[in-house]
């Protein structure tokens, strides 16, 4: 099986300022961190893409048009499911108190919980106040299949990856840690950022030396690395497709480094007015996603 193949490099979906309409494209910076951009209000011009983001034939255009709005790589119609992994780094199981797992802990989220970058975190009544239910950050790698693979090798793995982008799971610890299932506590409608952008897996060869870091309100909370993951994604991919076919448009995220908020002491919470900064390098970028709570109109003080 050989490598999935795309003409582009980074691929963005946004409305276009010249035509009101959602499309493809890509950014014709090639070193713009596109999260932080659109955020700052910054002008991003990109060549549009004639296709679909899961189409590795797309064509690269020389057309380019101005991004209006910058939305999630893929549209919750184009993703299959959301695969998480839990406990996936070496420290943050340590912070956590919890045993190394010996395969890996894994747990779904549905579509309606996914937005993209700018887009605020919502925090429902259910999981107010904030200090009782410790909402909580966590960047992540995320894979994004690109073909169908079932029963892969950890040899064959990454040819079946169309490419990478960046998560931040954002996290409900009480509900989490009420349930040994954690897809409830992780699930919350409009929760989880996913983007800014997708790297191809051509401009990735070696996924296990991204840095990541997480950025709260200026100040960084979480500094890691893929090379920490106990199971890189050549496994995760690998264990993932036993028996099951993950299908193009799957979405893996591959858990979180140490400094979450929760085991902090005290703990560190997301509240209304926060601003996350969830950072990923090797092109990815930053997504970054304010944070509102339902039915509170000021910040608490």
């Amino acid at each position: 099986m050989s490598p999935i193949r795309t003409q582009w490099t980074r691929l963005i979906r946004f409305v276009a300022a010249e035509t009101s309409q959602v499309h493809i494209g890509q950014p014709v910076d090639p070193t713009l961190d596109v999260g932080l951009a659109a955020w700052n209000k910054q002008v991003i011009r990109a060549h549009e893409i004639l296709g679909s983001a899961l189409d590795p034939g797309a064509q690269l255009t020389n057309t380019v048009l101005t991004v209006r709005e910058l939305l999630s790589p893929l549209s919750r119609e184009e993703v299959k499911t959301v695969r998480c992994l839990g406990l996936n780094y070496t420290d943050h199981a340590a912070e956590a108190k919890m045993a190394r797992p010996p395969v890996p802990i894994l747990f779904y989220k549905p579509l309606a919980s996914i937005i993209g970058p700018n887009a605020p975190i919502f925090i429902p009544r259910v999981a107010q106040p904030v200090e009782d239910h410790l909402p909580d950050y966590e960047v992540e790698l995320t894979i994004v299949i690109g073909k169908a693979a079932k029963n892969v090798s950890e040899a064959d793995a990454l040819d079946y990856v169309l490419g990478y982008t960046g998560a931040n799971d954002v996290s409900f610890r009480k509900h989490q840690m009420t349930t040994s299932q954690w897809s409830f506590s992780k699930s919350f409608d409009n929760t989880t950022p996913l983007g800014p952008c997708i790297v191809s897996n051509n401009a990735i060869p070696d996924p296990q030396v991204i840095p990541l870091t997480c950025n709260l309100n200026g100040k960084i909370l979480q500094n890691g690395n893929t090379r920490d993951q106990i199971f890189n994604v050549r496994k995760t991919v690998a264990f993932l497709s036993q028996a099951t076919t993950l299908e193009p448009g799957s979405v893996i995220l591959t858990g979180t480094p140490a400094g979450v908020g929760y085991v902090r002491k005290p703990p560190v919470v997301l509240r209304k007015g926060d601003v996350v900064h969830a950072w990923l390098g090797h092109g990815i970028g930053t997504l970054v996603n304010p944070a509102v709570e339902e039915g509170v109109t000021r910040a608490k003080l």
